[in-house]
């Protein structure tokens, strides 16, 4: 996490939108999390309806980064829940961003790491062991690239290449 934790994704398109390798995700995440707004360096999963790799991911130190999960957007099961959200919290990162389900949603209401989604599912996922880690992800019309910046907030999500001030 920066130093900067009042930038808004809105004044941010205002200053950037335009410029090479800023984008905006496209609308319908909503926050679960207790942290609204919540920015960092991003690490990828890709995740089909399995979330083995979000865990291993949230079990390291998070440093600051913001976990970006493309779960292909499917609301057949939950990838993140109560303990992953509260993991991510102790290791240090700001945040996960789930093209899919996330579960145990007032739980995960009460962490301080942020939590964007597509909505909740009651089902956890399998554990099988598949996806791929810090691979470029493409889903809401970005292509979320690992080391590059994600801001997040209640207007929605900004990526950028460069750290933004």
């Amino acid at each position: 996490m920066s130093d900067t934790p009042d930038l808004k994704t809105a004044d941010l398109c205002d200053a950037h939108s335009g410029t090479p390798q800023f984008q905006v995700a496209e609308p319908g995440f909503l926050d679960y999390g207790g942290r609204l707004s919540f920015f960092g360096p991003i690490s990828t999963v890709r995740a089909p309806e399995d979330n083995s790799l979000v865990r291993k991911a949230l079990e390291e130190p998070g440093q600051g980064r913001v976990l970006v999960v493309d779960g292909g957007g499917s609301r057949r099961c939950a990838l993140v829940g109560d303990v992953l959200a509260a993991l991510g919290q102790k290791n240090g990162w700001a945040g996960v961003v789930v093209n899919g389900c996330i579960r145990d949603a007032e739980e995960v209401g009460r962490t301080d790491i942020g939590v964007k989604a597509l909505g909740t599912h009651p089902l956890k996922s399998s554990k099988r062991n598949e996806g791929q880690r810090d691979v470029e992800v493409r889903f809401a019309g970005v292509t979320f690239v690992p080391g590059h910046h994600l801001y997040a907030d209640a207007d929605g999500i900004v990526t950028s290449q460069q750290a933004l001030r």
